[in-house]
């Protein structure tokens, strides 16, 4: 550990919020990169990585110098993944969509300045080590990267995942073993590639991707073409959806079981590629939004309905551009919310 490391280090136990933040620079990608070879989902891996630095900072009063620093701080990585993934929600597909392969899906901008068959190479590449490494366990993709990417020692390793060295050692055989069957000869040259090539974000601006949300309330309830008892409505604002979403009407009442689905809101925003935004739901709910990547005429939509930061639906869904995703969401005056997301990619 460095001697500046060491002096914010107690300056944070002193109290000095403003020094944690160096540190947090230092390390955010490496932190980002091993809780995302666990978890194996860029936005939960964010989440982590966020929760892990939150952690560090409340825990390190109780940090000695026994160890060094990111290996102390990497452990912290390691447990909240490895619980993240135990407790990870159910991925939902869009309705009807078809699934797409990890390794198709474009995640940020080509480089303008690439040669297009350099760029196709380079997604080929990052294409064949993400196969390689989605292939392993858990346990065995996160040795990988400790030892090979970050270059931690045996005993460096064992404080981390908190066994003995020789289990490093046999485990981190194993992971190379199967890793090599799988990559052969190129397993050192591929690594380093899917290191630089692989990570996060881009600097190209990404692109906007046009999206519409339909809010519905789903109910047992009359119509709203019949006017309540005393010509107060019961959820303002409701109305017959539009005609161009008429047609999913029917398929609703079979998938849903409720018989009457009116239109509440219509949220239409130009989104970029990768950024996270947020819209105001009826009940003070909010819902966030954010297009994780694209693949011909299908968008990966990451989905959170929030109900005061708190997550009540979260949810992967691949969106095509010629019917809705839907998202079944929580209760709401005696019926349910349900989004309908549709997304053009082009």
């Amino acid at each position: 550990m460095s001697q500046d490391e060491s002096e914010l280090i107690a300056r944070c136990q002193a109290g000095d919020l403003a020094a944690f933040e160096p540190l947090v620079e230092t390390y955010r990608q490496r932190v980002w990169r091993l809780a995302y070879q666990v978890v194996r989902d860029r936005e939960e891996a964010w989440d982590v990585a966020q929760e892990a630095f939150v952690r560090a900072y409340q825990s390190l009063p109780e940090f000695r110098g026994q160890s060094a620093f990111y290996t102390w701080l990497f452990r912290i990585v390691v447990n909240l993944a490895t619980d993240r993934l135990r407790q990870q929600r159910a991925r939902v597909r869009a309705w009807g969509g078809a699934p797409v392969a990890e390794e198709e899906w474009v995640r940020t901008a080509a480089d303008p300045g690439s040669p297009p068959d350099l760029e196709a190479s380079r997604a080929q590449q990052r294409a064949r080590i993400g196969r390689a490494l989605h292939s392993l366990p858990a346990h065995h993709r996160t040795i990988i990267i400790l030892s090979d990417i970050e270059g931690l020692s045996y005993r460096e390793i064992a404080q981390v995942l908190g066994c003995p060295i020789g289990t490093v050692m046999s485990r981190l055989y194993n992971a190379r073993k199967r890793l090599r069957a799988l990559l052969g000869p190129l397993l050192g040259l591929l690594l380093g590639l899917w290191l630089t090539l692989g990570a996060p974000p881009s600097l190209a601006q990404p692109p906007a991707i046009p999206v519409s949300a339909r809010i519905l309330w789903a109910s047992n309830a009359p119509s709203a073409r019949v006017p309540p008892p005393g010509g107060q409505a019961l959820v303002p604002g409701r109305r017959q959806p539009d005609e161009a979403f008429r047609p999913y009407v029917n398929r609703l009442r079979q998938v849903f079981g409720y018989q009457s689905y009116e239109q509440l809101d219509h949220i239409r925003a130009d989104i970029p590629l990768g950024i996270t935004q947020r819209f105001a739901l009826p009940g003070g709910r909010e819902l966030e939004l954010r297009p994780a990547a694209v693949k011909g005429s299908v968008v990966r939509m990451d989905i959170k309905i929030l109900n005061r930061g708190t997550a009540e639906v979260s949810i992967v869904a691949d969106v095509p551009s010629n019917r809705p995703a839907l998202v079944g969401g929580p209760p709401y005056v005696g019926g349910v919310l349900i989004i309908a997301i549709t997304a053009q990619p082009h």
